[in-house]
């Protein structure tokens, strides 16, 4: 079976026609020992891949140092899932498709499905054979040859073949998500050579590290999705070949996931001691309120908590004073995070960047914090928080090589100290920061018209914050009104979740939230998604401010160029000043550790690894845990 391609667009730009995931900080990570990606033995059976330095695990290893390989089945797992991919929603769901772009799917529905390879979570980069035994490098290293096990089963018993990993990458290239679509704009064929032997082939275009994208992409049945339309109408289940399949599902409200007992691959070492609860289940609550409440009364049984008010007063029911349930902190991964809000920009009025400018200044962190976070939170500054990729000082000679091409093009600040939010005076409404709002504004031709600033044409400056949750409203209500105060013409408008997932999917927005997280490793790929041009025009992707800069393209294919972790770090620290310099996402805030409550019934293996937290495939039912607290 061979399946080809266009050859990828030219001109650096996708059109919605043409083209119509998700990783102290990792300065740990930056210290590795730097070897490219490039130098990777080919024409050689190999058991894993890693960007740069040597593996940690060689071809013998029998598991994983962060599991317990001995963790015993059994128990069920309730949880608030704390982050989710592709096209997931935590508030509701109406498909199990999750690998689509359209429709709202429930959180891991990705456990139901393998992959090519499997990550290790205590190294940064590397991958190991999960449904590929091995993987062998071509001498020009623009293909890669994939050796399938042939004890790989879909649910039903059939063999997963592949023509079914052929199938998978082409739907992807095809109808895919954009966090899948994107990723493959430079494979130019897959070929399924045999039954257990398939080939990806690349343009010689794409990044060396993309390849450790695609072997995470789950792997879908061939006969199941010719039998089914590949969108998101569908309320059945695929058939996967993971360690859990669909069991009850209440749409909207409730789905299990269910393990499989027979998996086929329950003791490869990228397996072992992994995925232990027979059963996870989420619950969906559409607001945060109603979800902290279930787990107070025991009907979910792990908590992440984002709601720094609840954190700081809300956790003294009896549960907690009679010692079941467990409140704590975990360390936070090494790796690059985000939580920004995102600007506009295919909105002619936030095309100028002193307006951009002039609604951040209205934000007051300091206050928002002192009084409505309790102290929790620290100011986020870049993009890329908690790692070794934030600009600090003035360009490095590598950052300014980078930069000084596009002197006069980017903003000068890109040039100089990394930019950062002024830090305000506390009281909430900060004179001298709101009078250079107001400077700012005027000077970009924007006049005071009664109350509200208007422009020649006689429009407002209208600023809509677009919002899921209460929660959000108390947040952005201060900033709300200093805009107000300034004379932007702002407000918050709060929809339910399916309608804010459309409308963030559609651009359709003047200002929205999102957390994130990138690779310890950063791939183009991963980063493009978020800032470059292509993704400006997709429907779906995460470049939310409609970013088009030729400079962050050019910083971007740096980040995929880079042949070992200090050129990396260059490449990822210029896009940062530039960034921060246009300032499209305005930076907020962010917590170094996990606030995490728990019923007391679990077992884990402590330290956490250091690049990932994912409590449901990890933990264990402990039965005498349980018993004690009356949960056994």
């Amino acid at each position: 079976m061979s399946i080809r391609f266009p050859a990828p667009l030219k001109g650096g730009s996708l059109s919605r026609r043409s083209v119509l995931a998700l990783g102290g900080a990792a300065a740990a990570a930056a210290l590795l020992p730097g070897r490219a990606f490039a130098a990777s033995p080919t024409d050689k059976p190999l058991h894993g891949l890693s960007a740069f330095g040597d593996l940690k695990y060689g071809p013998g290893f029998t598991h994983f140092d962060y599991v317990n390989p001995g963790a015993p089945k059994g128990g069920t797992f309730n949880f608030a899932p704390p982050n989710w991919v592709y096209n997931q929603n935590v508030l509701s769901f109406n498909t199990l498709n999750s690998f689509v772009q359209r429709g709202d799917a429930p959180p891991r529905m990705e456990m139901c499905f393998d992959s090519l390879m499997a990550r290790a979570l205590d190294e940064p980069d590397a991958v190991y054979g999960l449904l590929a035994e091995s993987v062998t490098i071509s001498a020009d290293r623009n293909s890669f040859v994939f050796r399938l096990r042939p004890e790989a089963r879909f649910h039903d018993g059939s063999p997963l073949t592949a023509a079914d990993v052929a199938f998978s990458f082409d739907i992807y290239k095809q109808k895919g998500h954009p966090d899948l679509l994107l990723p493959l704009r430079e494979m130019t064929e897959v070929v399924a050579v045999d039954a257990t032997t398939v080939r990806l082939d690349f343009s010689g275009n794409q990044s060396p590290r993309t390849i450790l994208d695609l072997v995470g992409f789950p792997i879908v049945s061939k006969p199941f999705f010719e039998a089914n339309p590949f969108d998101g109408s569908q309320m059945k289940a695929a058939l996967g070949s993971g360690p859990y399949k669909v069991g009850m599902v209440r749409p909207g409200q409730t789905i299990e996931y269910e393990r499989v007992a027979d998996y086929w691959g329950r003791d490869l070492p990228v397996n072992r001691g992994l995925y232990n609860f027979d059963r996870v289940r989420i619950d969906f609550y559409r607001e945060r309120q109603a979800g902290f409440e279930a787990f107070k009364k025991g009907n979910v049984l792990f908590r992440q908590e984002f709601t720094s008010r609840i954190w700081a007063t809300g956790y003294d029911f009896p549960a907690i004073a009679q010692g079941k349930v467990v409140k704590r902190e975990f360390p936070g991964e090494k790796r690059p995070s985000m939580q920004a809000h995102a600007i506009n920009q295919r909105r002619e009025r936030f095309r100028d960047e002193r307006v951009r400018r002039a609604i951040a200044l209205c934000f007051d962190f300091e206050w928002t914090n002192r009084n409505l976070f309790y102290g929790a939170y620290e100011r986020s500054q870049t993009l890329f928080e908690r790692s070794a990729y934030r600009a600090e000082g003035l360009p490095s000679p590598a950052e300014l090589a980078l930069l000084e091409p596009f002197r006069g093009k980017i903003p000068e600040a890109a040039f100089g100290e990394a930019v950062t939010q002024p830090k305000s005076d506390g009281s909430g409404r900060d004179r001298k920061l709101l009078g250079t709002a107001a400077r700012l504004v005027a000077d970009a031709g924007w006049k005071r018209g009664g109350k509200l600033l208007r422009n020649e044409k006689g429009e407002t400056l209208g600023v809509e914050i677009l919002v899921q949750d209460d929660v959000f409203v108390r947040v952005d209500t201060p900033w709300v009104e200093n805009m107000r105060a300034v004379g932007i013409d702002a407000s918050i408008r709060m929809v339910d979740s399916a309608q804010y997932q459309m409308r963030q999917n559609d651009f359709d927005f003047d200002v929205i939230a999102m957390a994130a997280s990138f690779s310890a490793t950063p791939t183009r790929e991963g980063v493009e998604r978020f800032f470059h041009s292509r993704a400006a025009t997709v429907p779906g992707t995460r470049n939310l401010p409609g970013t088009i800069d030729p400079a962050v393209d050019a910083m971007v294919d740096a980040v995929g160029r880079a042949q070992d972790r200090e050129g990396l770090v260059t490449a990822m620290r210029a896009l940062d000043r530039i960034l921060r310099a246009r300032l499209d996402w305005i930076p907020s805030w962010y917590s170094p550790n996990h606030r995490a409550a728990y019923w007391d019934m679990f077992g884990f293996k402590e330290p956490k690894p250091d690049f990932g937290f994912p409590v449901e495939s990890l933990w264990w039912f402990d039965e005498a845990k349980a018993k004690q607290i009356g949960k056994g």
